[in-house]
C-alpha cells in the first residue's frame, strides 16, 4: 500500500475539462490529462482494501489496487502491465465507462470513490506515449479459421484474444470503418476516433485479417461465412431503435439518435462542417434521459441549436441513494453528464401522446405529466389529470434505448434461437443454439456498457479456443492475472 493516509490527505480531483465555450465550438475531446503529481496522488486514495469491492463493480476484474499502487510508486510500467492483463483497451474504457468500479469503491460508502477511471487512462496514454504498447505477432498458428462479425469492442476483444491463441482471425464490419459504435455512436468530444485506429493498427500487425463494407447476412450469407470457418461469433450490437408509436411519428423532423450521432461522426471524419442532421437555429427536443441522449445534446449544442431539451419518462431521480439501492450497487441518483453541463434543459415525468405539424413538417409535441405510484404491487407511471402540455419543436431526437440486434438473417440462415427479449440466446460461455456460433457483447446481453462488451468478447474467445483445440484454454480468464494477457 502506497500511502496508507493518502484517502485522508487528499480529496478527489474528478477529470479535467476543457472550458465550456471553448469545447463548444468543436467536435474535439472535451476531457484534459491529470498532472503526473496530481494522477500519483488519486491514485495514492485507494485503500488496497483487504476485500477490495472494485473488483466485483469492474465486469473485466481489473486488478484495480495493484495498478494503483504502482502508479502511486512511479511504476508506470508495472501499472500498465497489470492494466493490460485484464484490459485489452484501457484506452475505450478510460474514456468511455460510467466506472461501476467507482460506485463499488469502500471509500464510497461514505466518501468520494478513487478516480479509477482516470488514472486508467493516464496509465494507457504514458503506456502508449512511452512505446510500452506494442504489437506482438503470432509465431504459431493453430490451422483453426474464425469469423467474427462486428468490430465494435466485443468483436474487436474476442479477435484480439483468439489471434493470440494462434488462431486465424477474420474480422468482418459492414461499415466502412471499424470500430462499431465506438466509430460512429460516441461523439468524438467524448473519444476521437485516432484513438480506435492506433489500436486497429496494431491488431493488424498482429495479423487480424480486416474486412470492411462486409454486409454479413445480406450480400454475404451467414451460411456461407459457416462452411468457410471452424467458428463465428456474432457481435453486432443492438442496433434496433425503439420507436416512439404515436400519431405525428412520420412527419419531417424526427429522427433516431443514432442516425443523428452517425451523421455528425461522418461529418467530422470527412472534414465537413455541418452534418445532413444538423441542428442549427432549431429547437430542438430529445426524448430520452440517457447517455445515447446526452450524446444527443452535446451534439445539437455544438451544431448550434436555438434551444435544447431532454425530456424523461421517468421521474426526477433522487439526489442520495434510496434505501432500497444501497452500496455497493449501482447508485440509481441523479446525474449531471459533461454535455448536460454544457447547457440545455431537462425535464422529467413526461409521456409523449402525439407529434403535431404543418406541411409535413414537425412543429409541436403532445405530452403529459406522469407520476410514479405503486398500483397492485407494481410501481406503475399514472398520467396527472390536467397535465397536459404541448412543446415546440423542430428536431425531435429519439433516444428511447435499443430492443436488440438485427437477428433476422441468422434465425432464417442458422436456425440461431433469440431469447424472451430478442437478443441471441447463448449459454455462460457464449454459445448459441447453433455448434459452432457463438454471440457477445450488445447482440447476447442487450444494450450495455463498452466495459461489458470488452468482458463478453474476452469471455466467448476463451470459450471458442477450447472448443476449437479440444483443450482446456490458456486464454485468461476474467480478472486472472497471467502475463499472456499483457501487451
Amino acid at each position: 500500500m502506497g500511502k496508507p493516509t493518502g484517502f485522508i490527505d487528499w480529496g478527489r480531483a474528478p477529470s479535467h475539462k476543457r472550458e465550456t465555450d471553448a469545447r463548444l465550438k468543436d467536435f474535439r475531446e472535451l476531457a484534459l490529462s491529470h498532472p503526473e503529481p496530481e494522477t500519483r496522488e488519486q491514485a495514492g486514495r485507494c485503500m488496497e482494501c483487504g476485500v477490495p469491492f472494485c473488483h466485483q463493480g469492474c465486469p473485466l476484474g481489473n486488478l484495480i489496487p495493484d495498478f494503483n499502487d504502482a502508479v502511486f510508486q512511479g511504476r508506470w510500467e508495472a501499472a500498465y502491465r497489470t492494466l493490460a492483463t485484464t484490459n485489452n483497451f484501457p484506452e475505450f474504457t478510460g474514456r468511455l465507462c460510467p466506472a461501476p468500479c467507482e460506485s463499488a469503491c469502500v471509500l464510497a460508502i461514505n466518501q468520494d470513490p478513487v478516480t479509477i477511471e482516470e488514472v486508467e487512462k493516464q496509465i494507457v496514454e504514458r503506456a502508449f506515449a512511452e512505446g510500452w504498447v506494442r504489437s506482438r505477432p503470432v509465431m504459431a498458428r493453430s490451422g483453426k479459421r474464425v469469423a467474427v462479425v462486428g468490430s465494435g469492442p466485443a468483436g474487436l476483444a474476442a479477435a484480439a484474444q483468439l489471434n493470440q491463441a494462434g488462431h486465424h482471425v477474420t474480422l468482418f464490419e459492414r461499415a466502412d470503418q471499424l470500430g462499431g459504435l465506438l466509430r460512429y455512436g460516441i461523439p468524438d468530444f467524448k473519444m476521437e476516433k485516432w484513438v480506435i485506429d492506433r489500436r486497429v493498427a496494431l491488431m493488424r500487425e498482429e495479423g487480424i485479417e480486416l474486412v470492411t463494407g462486409a454486409d454479413v447476412g445480406g450480400a454475404l450469407p451467414y451460411a456461407q461465412l459457416k462452411h468457410e470457418h471452424d467458428a463465428i461469433l456474432i457481435a453486432t450490437g443492438a442496433r434496433r431503435p425503439r420507436e416512439l408509436e404515436v400519431s405525428g411519428r412520420e412527419l419531417e423532423g424526427v429522427v433516431q439518435a443514432m442516425d443523428f450521432l452517425e451523421a455528425q461522426n461522418r461529418a467530422v471524419a470527412a472534414g465537413e462542417g455541418r452534418s445532413p442532421l444538423n441542428a442549427a437555429g432549431r429547437r430542438v427536443i430529445i426524448l430520452g434521459g440517457g447517455d445515447t441522449g446526452s450524446d444527443c445534446l452535446g451534439t445539437a449544442l455544438r451544431q448550434g441549436a436555438r434551444s435544447v431539451m431532454q425530456v424523461e419518462l421517468l421521474p426526477t431521480p433522487p439526489s442520495v441513494r434510496p434505501r432500497d439501492n444501497p452500496w455497493p450497487q449501482w447508485p440509481l441518483v441523479f446525474r449531471t453528464s459533461s454535455s448536460q453541463e454544457e447547457g440545455g434543459a431537462r425535464s422529467f415525468g413526461w409521456m409523449t401522446t402525439g407529434l403535431a405539424g404543418t406541411a409535413g413538417k414537425l412543429g409541436a409535441l403532445q405530452a403529459t405529466q406522469v407520476e410514479a405510484r405503486m398500483e397492485k404491487g407494481r410501481m406503475m407511471l399514472v398520467p396527472v389529470p390536467g397535465s397536459e402540455t404541448s412543446f415546440d419543436v423542430d428536431l425531435l431526437v429519439l433516444a428511447l434505448g435499443f430492443l436488440g440486434p438485427e437477428a433476422a438473417a441468422l434465425e432464417r440462415e442458422l436456425g440461431v434461437v433469440l431469447d424472451g427479449r430478442g437478443n441471441i440466446k447463448v449459454d455462460p460461455q457464449g454459445r448459441t443454439s447453433v455448434e459452432g456460433v457463438y454471440a457477445a457483447g450488445d447482440a447476447s446481453r442487450g444494450a450495455s456498457l463498452v466495459v461489458w462488451a470488452v468482458s463478453d468478447g474476452r469471455e466467448a474467445a476463451r470459450s471458442m479456443d477450447s472448443d476449437l483445440t479440444g483443450a482446456r484454454s490458456t486464454l485468461p480468464t476474467r480478472g486472472q492475472n497471467l502475463a499472456f494477457g499483457g501487451r
